[in-house]
C-alpha cells in the first residue's frame, strides 16, 4: 500500500521508467532482469519519505544502480554453469526512444551503447566498474554524483573508470560499418545459407570471423564454443541449415540498434541473427536461439 503520494510537479516515476530500464538493461543484458529491477525500484520509491528525496531522478538512479550491482553479481554465478556461450538478451529497438535532448551525437552514442557487441564487452567488467562506466560514459553523471549514488569515494570511482575505459576502447571496432553494409552482408549470409552456396558464403566472411551461438543447451543447432575462421564458420553455418524448420520465414528487423534477421517457424521465433562488419566482410556472427531470451520479441 502506498504510504503517501509524492508530488514533484510534472515529474513522476513514469517520467523516468524508460530511462531506468535503459540503465538496467545495459547493466544486466537481460530484459526480464531489467524489468524486475525497475519494478523493485518503484516499490522502494513508494515507501520512501518525502524528505529523503531531493532529486527524483538521482534518487531513482541510486536505488536502481545498487539493485543492478547486486543482481549482476548473482547473475554471474548463474552464468558460470550456463550451457554454451552466453549472449545478451536481444531487444527490438526500432522506434525505441530515450530522452537525449535532441543531440544527434548523443543519440548515436546511446545506440552504440546498447549494441550486442558493446554489451558483450561490458561483461568483462566487474559489477561496480560496469556501473561507474555506464553512469559516466553513457549517462553523463559527474564522478561526485556517481560516488554518492554508489556509496564509494570519488577517487575510487575515478580509478575504476580509468581501468575500464582503455580496456573497452582497445576492444571496440575502430571503424563502424554503415547500417546499409551490415544489412546487405546479413541478408547475403542468410541467403547463402538458405541456398547452400559455400563459395558465396566464404566470400562474405573475413579470414578471422567468429560465430557465437547462444541456445542455453536447448537446441541442437548450437555450438558449445565459438566457431572461428572462415572455413569452419562457413561449413558450420551450412551444416546447421538442415535443422531449420521445413517451413520458415525470415524478417528483417532492428535489434539492439543494428540490422537483424528474425527467423520464424509459423508464429514462433526460433533465432535472431546479427553480424558485425569490418572492411566489407563479416567479422562476427551472433545467433541467439535460447527460447527464453526470444520470448519478448
Amino acid at each position: 500500500m502506498t504510504l503517501f503520494s509524492q508530488d514533484y510537479g510534472e515529474e513522476s516515476f513514469e517520467t523516468y521508467r524508460t530511462y531506468l530500464f535503459g540503465i538496467a538493461y545495459r547493466m544486466l543484458g537481460s530484459v526480464m532482469d531489467a524489468e524486475d529491477m525497475v519494478q523493485e525500484t518503484f516499490l522502494r520509491y513508494q515507501t520512501a519519505r518525502p524528505q529523503e528525496i531531493h532529486s527524483l531522478k538521482a534518487y531513482l538512479t541510486t536505488i536502481l544502480t545498487r539493485l543492478c550491482i547486486d543482481q549482476l553479481s548473482l547473475a554471474r554465478r548463474k552464468r558460470e554453469v550456463y550451457v554454451g556461450p552466453w549472449l545478451p538478451e536481444p531487444i527490438l529497438t526500432a522506434g525505441l526512444s530515450e530522452p537525449e535532448g535532441g543531440n544527434p551525437e548523443k543519440k548515436v552514442e546511446m545506440e552504440e551503447s546498447i549494441s550486442l557487441a558493446f554489451l558483450v564487452l561490458l561483461e568483462q567488467l566487474q559489477p561496480f566498474e560496469r556501473a561507474v562506466f555506464l553512469l559516466r560514459e553513457v549517462f553523463d553523471y559527474e564522478f561526485a554524483e556517481i560516488a554518492a549514488m554508489l556509496g564509494k569515494s570519488e577517487a575510487a570511482c575515478r580509478k575504476s573508470f580509468s581501468r575500464a575505459k582503455p580496456h573497452l576502447r582497445e576492444h571496440r571496432p575502430r571503424f563502424k560499418a554503415s547500417r546499409q553494409a551490415q544489412q546487405q552482408l546479413l541478408q547475403g549470409y542468410v541467403r547463402a545459407v538458405e541456398t547452400g552456396e559455400l563459395a558465396a558464403l566464404m566470400d562474405l566472411l573475413s579470414e578471422d570471423v567468429v560465430l557465437w551461438t547462444d541456445a542455453g543447451g536447448k537446441t541442437v543447432t548450437a555450438a558449445y564454443r565459438p566457431v572461428k575462421g572462415k572455413d569452419a564458420v562457413a561449413r558450420f553455418s551450412l551444416g546447421t541449415k538442415r535443422f531449420w524448420p521445413s517451413r520458415y520465414h525470415a524478417e528483417l528487423a532492428e535489434v539492439n540498434g543494428q540490422p537483424a534477421m528474425l527467423l520464424f517457424s509459423g508464429d514462433i521465433l526460433f533465432a535472431v541473427l546479427t553480424v558485425d562488419v569490418t572492411a566489407d566482410r563479416i567479422q562476427t556472427i551472433r545467433v541467439m536461439a535460447n527460447p527464453e531470451k526470444l520470448a519478448r520479441i
